[in-house]
């Protein structure tokens, strides 16, 4: 009898991971950013359409694309398909691999997470084109998640050695993308609205698909056409908080705290001047939870969304998570089974150890350690964009019998925990998300399936039943 309740698991758990990922992709299709340009940017006659604003064509001059991020090839592609030969030129930064061809706007590969030198040329290229526009002329933004990494101009004296080193002391740390992104938007000679105030008198609008977690837009890709709220005060604070003043090269901490003192300009603030700039956001997490739940009922279960917001650190969020699917089962609540707990935002890892993985992989390790045993349960957790850290996978799933298969490979779960070392863990039990650059980004996207292991769960699972 145990044999066959052993059997009925592990066959209702092979539906779920299946659903597990196609809730997963449904979240990622309605993230497309060829659909979401073609949403709020149209051509009607001479008339550009973005949004609620409406730009005369025949009194602009010049159209100007610039813009950077993973998704934003897939967005030139698409501006380019509303405006064709009306573009006069352009330039974007995606990161390496995630090139598509374009008809008129250039493409400059670059680092990321970490910035190099291409996406150094490329800034400066941008920043450099963005100044020669006319009042006359009409300057299109693209940007999306990794647009920070993707346009390193490091404000003088700072190299773009330091900060690239900077860069990986604060991910490395534990701090927000909203703290990241103030240090860096006060390092950089073109975030923090850099770039929107370089390219004044032209018109600028911006098409945003956000990456970060309430959509700000001073935050996404560090705001380059942006006002910007932040100070150097903040970026002092943080430095305390993290305990990073003897960790960061000495002229990126001397050049933070002279702009402390007022010796250094602070970027530029909110004020009247900003009339020239307009911004639409065209995507967000909150749109691949809600298409992500639309899935899950489709497919029979009862669906709550957890938060589309989330942030903190990735394995005390991931083991929440565990924690409310074993309620599920041993109370009903929130919801009875069969249930889908959905989830988006961008949790952040302390790096402890000397490992290889990525927060959404470091989510799954740590939540099979709370569904351990939990009769029939899954945890699916995967990056919008496809990557996941510093490596191919998008995430990874994992499921009630994911610690025990791992004690039967010599996999000590804990350990891989401890080192930051979820990859090696799933790629050794087959377990990696591999999903390919997705040409999108809209921060994470958390599964969490829980049903009941009887015979009539099962039966419900299977879209093909035997015949009697």
């Amino acid at each position: 009898m145990e044999q066959i309740q052993h059997s009925q698991i592990r066959k209702v758990l092979g539906a779920m991971r299946s659903d597990a990922r196609a809730i997963f992709m449904a979240g990622l299709a309605a993230a497309d950013p060829v659909r979401a340009v073609h949403a709020y940017c149209r051509l009607d006659g001479d008339t550009l359409h973005i949004g609620s604003r409406s730009y005369a064509l025949r009194t602009i001059d010049r159209i100007l694309v610039v813009g950077a991020g993973k998704a934003t090839a897939a967005m030139a592609a698409a501006v380019e398909a509303v405006l064709g030969s009306r573009i006069n030129s352009g330039l974007i930064s995606v990161k390496y691999g995630h090139a598509i061809p374009l008809k008129v706007i250039r493409t400059i590969e670059a680092g990321h997470p970490l910035p190099d030198a291409s996406g150094a040329s490329a800034a400066r290229q941008m920043v450099d084109m963005v100044r020669k526009a006319g009042k006359n002329d009409l300057v299109i933004v693209l940007l999306s998640g990794g647009g920070s990494a993707l346009l390193p101009l490091p404000a003088d004296p700072i190299s773009l050695e330091q900060k690239q080193l900077t860069s990986d002391r604060l991910i490395s740390c534990g701090a927000s993308i909203h703290e990241i992104n103030t240090i860096r938007k006060h390092l950089s000679g073109i975030k923090g609205g850099r770039l929107g105030r370089a390219a004044f008198p032209a018109q600028v609008a911006a098409l945003v698909l956000s990456d970060v977690v309430g959509d700000d837009l001073d935050v996404i890709a560090s705001g380059p056409t942006v006002a910007d709220r932040s100070t150097f005060g903040q970026c002092i604070g943080i430095l305390e908080r993290y305990q990073l003043h003897s960790a960061l090269p000495g002229p990126v901490t001397a050049y933070l705290e002279a702009g402390q003192a007022g010796r250094v300009e602070e970027s530029p603030k909110p004020s009247a001047d900003w009339q020239h700039v307009h911004h639409q956001i065209i995507g967000s997490n909150a749109q691949a939870v809600a298409a992500a739940r639309d899935a899950a009922s489709a497919l029979g279960y009862r669906t709550l969304i957890l938060s589309s917001r989330l942030e903190g650190e990735t394995r005390h969020v991931a083991r929440m998570h565990g924690a409310v699917a074993r309620e599920i089962l041993a109370s009903a609540n929130p919801i009875p089974a069969p249930a889908c707990l959905l989830s988006g935002g961008e949790t952040t890892v302390t790096i402890r150890g000397d490992g290889l993985g990525g927060r959404n992989q470091e989510f799954a390790l740590a939540a099979a350690m709370d569904i351990d045993g939990a009769h029939c349960s899954v945890v699916l957790s995967g990056g919008t964009d496809g990557t996941d850290g510093p490596t191919d996978a998008a995430g990874a799933i994992a499921d009630s019998t994911t610690v025990a298969r791992a004690l039967k490979s010599s996999l000590e779960i804990g350990r891989h925990l401890e080192r930051n070392d979820a990859y090696p863990f799933f790629d050794q039990l087959d377990d990696l998300l591999i999903t390919g650059p997705t040409q999108t980004n809209v921060m994470d996207l958390h599964v969490v399936l829980v049903r009941d292991p009887s015979p009539e769960s099962e039966a419900a699972l299977d879209p093909h039943p035997d015949p009697v």
